[in-house]
């Protein structure tokens, strides 16, 4: 890890905050009524402890873990394998725990309100499809080093394709990468932050068990969501409707980026967009 560290319980807030405290207290905002938590078995305890207390009569709380041997039948974890199977597995694992529309994120981001509201009002309307929310290219960079990030397409609304830029970096003329492309700063770009609806679950069940024949004997493959969305988008099982959001994007890439989010929220906070403690 470029970081070095459990990013998710790093406290980023006036108040002793995490990031993805951030997160929950938008999606209330926003209007979503149980949050889903997909963790390691042997993170649990340390985990729970700073999460479950604070979100008491404020939202539903589950949690699910995420299996290196939770597998299909017939497929088996290869010997000496630590790494996780990917994000793909990640949500899968939730699939007893969700009957409605939602959105999947990572829990060490921080999307902004508007981002959870673009989602919820999305589905809130009745849809029916896939979503993703696109952030602008130059909201998504470090100052402190390069990045990467899903390059998006767009036709009609709909997602078209989404391809993986390594290396992108602020110049003094717009974004550097490396690829052979301009870049302005003003392109759409995905950061895993999905709308689904639950027909998505057998799609993962299905393009699991193929992932696995191709790949189950490898150390490091890894089941992706934005790989299996990319496939449903290019065989027409699915249109994915893209959802702008204006907001920043913060992260932690690299530990110089830390002190920059905190920064980032107290401005936040001092605006009034957020309290001084999150869940008094």
């Amino acid at each position: 890890s470029r970081y070095g560290g459990l990013k998710q319980l790093d406290t980023v807030g006036p108040s002793g905050e995490t990031i993805f405290d951030y997160s929950v207290y938008d999606a209330i905002e926003a209007g979503f009524n149980k949050v889903v938590f997909i963790i390691r078995k042997d993170f649990e305890q340390e985990f729970k402890s700073m999460v479950t207390e604070k979100y008491i009569g404020k939202i539903q709380v589950e949690f699910v873990f995420q299996d290196l041997h939770d597998l299909p039948d017939g497929f088996s974890c290869p010997a000496g394998r630590e790494k996780p199977w990917g994000t793909g597995q990640a949500i899968l694992s939730a699939a007893d725990l969700i009957q409605e529309p939602f959105a999947a994120i990572n829990g060490d981001d921080f999307y902004g309100r508007e981002s959870f509201k673009a989602v919820a009002d999305y589905y809130n309307k009745d849809a029916d499809q896939f979503s993703m929310v696109a952030f602008q290219l130059d909201k998504t960079l470090s100052n402190f080093g390069g990045v990467t990030r899903g390059l998006c397409s767009l036709q009609d609304g709909k997602l078209d394709t989404i391809i993986e830029t390594d290396n992108l970096q602020k110049t003094d003329h717009g974004v550097s990468s490396n690829r052979d492309v301009d870049l302005d700063g003003s392109e759409p770009v995905s950061m895993n932050m999905w709308g689904f609806t639950p027909s998505l679950f057998d799609y993962l069940r299905d393009m699991f068990v193929d992932f696995l024949k191709e790949n189950g004997q490898e150390m490091k493959s890894e089941y992706l969501i934005p790989s299996v969305v990319n496939d449903l988008i290019q065989s027409g099982q699915e249109d994915v409707h893209v959802l702008r959001s204006a907001a920043s994007w913060f992260g932690v890439t690299y530990k110089e980026d830390k002190s920059f989010v905190m920064g980032e929220i107290q401005n936040l906070v001092h605006r009034g967009e957020y309290p001084e403690k999150l869940f008094g």
